[in-house]
């Protein structure tokens, strides 16, 4: 890529805009980049002042995103774009952030008008598709239809907190390092601090599991359980993240668990979050409430990716035999889908922890 470079955000859902916030501000701070911004936004139609309004036009009117991130102004040279195949035309640098489900089809209907040196990046938390080697991460999947390089962004990050300027760290992570030096300036703002690694297999994983995990301190909610509880779950939770990245891809680096796509992210996920919302009030109703009902009701159009991936995964911890090395998250698929009782999860919190090797967590 040479000269400046255009950068689109492909999705608008609540995460897409808070990030196009923080990349808006930096393509007018830094030369390298164009200084409009182009967001696909899905043409749909939202009632507004009592008269329904196509999404995109009334965004490119007000630069407010009324279903998915109301209350918040973005810049003006933030522009809507609902033609798919348009808004990615002149783009050399794309910025993934829809729903896992959409990746793939999404991917292969830019890949005829997309520039082949282009370079993107996945913000999509949750995702993995089974491969015959094991797992396809999203990043993966984008990186094969697409023949160019991506990245990932995970860290711990709210999307209403980002979008109204609270403190929030993030980390990048780019085989190329002067990709990840690209996509730091496209990021790093003064309250959103950018930290960049090659080790995309762990940032993009840590993202996916700790939703998880998530689920299973929402079943402690709903049971009324408090901070301790919550404290054990996430320790655990923790552990087991590592060991199932561990095993599919060894050369994880110990350090990603601990930047803010890991420990961070497991935190605030844990306490705040579609997730855990959503899985407080399947364990309220004790598991009577069908989950898609549950993300209708609290969720406002977006989308739960916890029991998704939980889904996804859960095929290959019977094919790989990971029962044993991962009891809270085969207990929280049991509760999520099996009929297992919430309070029933409390039954592998207080076995004796499997046998870790010698590089693991806190040894």
């Amino acid at each position: 890529m040479v000269g400046q470079k255009c950068v689109t955000v492909v999705g608008s859902g609540n995460w897409g805009m808070a990030i196009a916030k923080i990349i808006a501000q930096n393509t007018k701070r830094h030369p390298e980049f164009k200084d409009d911004l182009t967001v696909w936004m899905f043409d749909e139609e939202v009632q507004h002042k009592g008269v329904k309004r196509k999404l995109s036009e009334l965004f490119n009117e007000t630069h407010e995103n009324v279903k998915y991130l109301p209350g918040i102004t973005l810049p003006a040279h933030v522009k809507a774009e609902p033609d798919l195949k348009k808004a990615v035309m002149y783009a050399d640098i794309l910025v993934w952030v829809l729903p896992h489900q959409f990746i793939a089809r999404t991917a292969k209907t830019v890949k005829e008008v997309l520039d082949p040196t282009s370079v993107s990046i996945s913000m999509v938390k949750g995702g993995i598709d089974i491969d015959p080697k094991g797992l396809k991460l999203c990043s993966e999947t984008i990186a094969e239809i697409l023949g160019t390089e991506v990245g990932v962004i995970m860290g711990a990050n709210v999307a209403n907190e980002v979008a109204r300027g609270d403190f929030s760290e993030a980390t990048v992570a780019m085989k190329s390092p002067e990709h990840a030096e690209l996509f730091r300036l496209l990021f790093d703002a003064p309250r959103f601090a950018i930290q960049t690694t090659q080790d995309v297999e762990g940032v993009e994983l840590c993202g996916a599991l700790k939703n998880i995990v998530a689920l299973a301190a929402g079943f402690t909610d709903g049971l009324g359980m408090g901070t301790n509880t919550k404290a054990a779950v996430m320790r655990v939770g923790l552990l087991e993240m590592e060991k199932f990245i561990k095993h599919f891809y060894p050369t994880v680096q110990m350090d990603t668990f601990f930047e803010s796509c890991g420990m961070a992210d497991l935190i605030t996920t844990c306490f705040s979050g579609r997730n855990r919302k959503c899985a407080e009030a399947f364990s309220k109703a004790k598991g009577s409430r069908p989950w898609a009902d549950i993300e209708a009701e609290l969720l406002g159009g977006q989308k739960l990716q916890g029991t998704l991936t939980l889904e996804e995964v859960w095929p290959l911890i019977e094919l790989h035999k990971l029962e044993p090395q991962l009891p809270l998250i085969c207990q929280t698929y049991r509760i999520a889908f099996e009929g297992e009782a919430p309070e029933n999860l409390f039954t592998v919190l207080g076995r004796k922890a499997p046998q870790y090797p010698s590089q693991a967590l806190g040894a």
